[in-house]
């Protein structure tokens, strides 16, 4: 490293404290510059430690692919995924046998679609005819999705209806769950849902984003609790015994197993609606904006993309 690089990365923002301490790298891996962010919605990483970043496509970007891949180091692996370019949401990961498989929300096209790590399509999952509230054509727009350890899908129906519509592994319609509401079962914007593995029983985890909480459930659709004080939850990721939450009002927040907060990392502006417009000199360095989807690496690094026009991808690299 030479001595500018040294100077540089000394100035790079600390955030956190004890063991949950973390350099903020802002702007992390090297785009081409033919891609150009729209916003950052969804992060994770494949086992060859390769960053997945599912992007809505900037109006000025000479390509359209959505889906963009990085090496661990930051360096441009490839993109794909053009058909995602207006719709690019939710972004799961899973290992089945040998193979690994990327989940995708597209809210443009309103499906949920299973793909190779290429982005070749092995499943599609439309409009929930099945479900009887849905026969009423009531509107449908899934934002996440998590899996159980049987290959069963939830979809979180985030911008529709506020119901989780739940399939099999191929995709055969089970129940539907969940509706508007405040009460307990009941949810308003199922922005994010996640299958937590980390007790003796897996156990359904959902940003109830617009009540401010994260609200959990049995893989049958039963209400088990709440866990509250959350500033808009948008969805999860667990490392060991530990959930990493992204907040849309401008913070990330660390959960342990029993979903009690243990830090809260790099809160930003209340007027994050409006900073989210501007250009990413605007950005104050070591604060977010508006997280949307977070993800841990192998090494317990945090990745974290924004709902910002210019889109933003932040490393924290664990330092505690």
């Amino acid at each position: 490293m030479t001595q500018s690089q040294d100077k540089t990365a000394s100035k790079r923002p600390i955030i956190g404290s004890g063991e949950h301490t973390y350099e903020v790298l802002h702007d992390w891996g090297e785009l081409p510059a033919h891609i150009k962010y729209g916003n950052t919605h969804g992060v994770c990483e494949d086992s060859q430690g390769h960053i997945y970043i599912h992007h809505t496509v900037h109006k000025s970007s000479q390509s359209a692919d959505a889906m963009v891949v990085f090496d661990e180091k930051g360096k441009f692996v490839r993109s794909w995924g053009a058909e995602y370019r207006e719709g690019a949401h939710g972004l799961h990961i899973r290992k089945e046998g040998s193979t690994e498989y990327l989940y995708l929300c597209d809210t443009n096209r309103q499906i949920v679609v299973k793909t190779t790590l290429t982005g070749e399509v092995v499943l599609t999952l439309g409009y929930p005819e099945a479900a009887v509230p849905y026969q009423a054509k009531i509107p449908y727009v899934p934002t996440n999705l998590a899996v159980a350890p049987n290959g069963d899908i939830y979809v979180g129906d985030g911008y529709g209806s506020s119901y989780i519509n739940q399939y099999d592994n191929a995709g055969r319609y089970i129940r539907t769950f969940g509706g508007m509401g405040s009460e307990a079962g009941q949810l308003n914007q199922p922005h994010g849902i996640w299958m937590d593995t980390r007790g003796p029983e897996p156990v359904l985890t959902v940003a109830d984003r617009r009540n401010y909480r994260i609200q959990t459930f049995t893989l049958d659709g039963k209400h088990i609790g709440f866990a509250a004080g959350l500033r808009y939850p948008c969805h999860f990721h667990v490392r060991g015994q530990l959930m990493v939450v992204p907040e849309l009002e401008a913070r990330v927040s660390i959960l342990d197993a029993k979903n009690a907060v243990v830090a809260h990392l790099g809160q930003g502006p209340d007027n994050f609606r409006e900073v989210r417009l501007l250009d990413r000199s605007a950005f104050v360095p070591g604060q977010f904006v508006a997280p949307h989807g977070a993800c841990f690496d192998h090494a317990g690094n945090i990745f974290v993309v924004e709902w910002v026009e210019v889109g933003r991808v932040t490393k924290l690299r664990k330092i505690g």
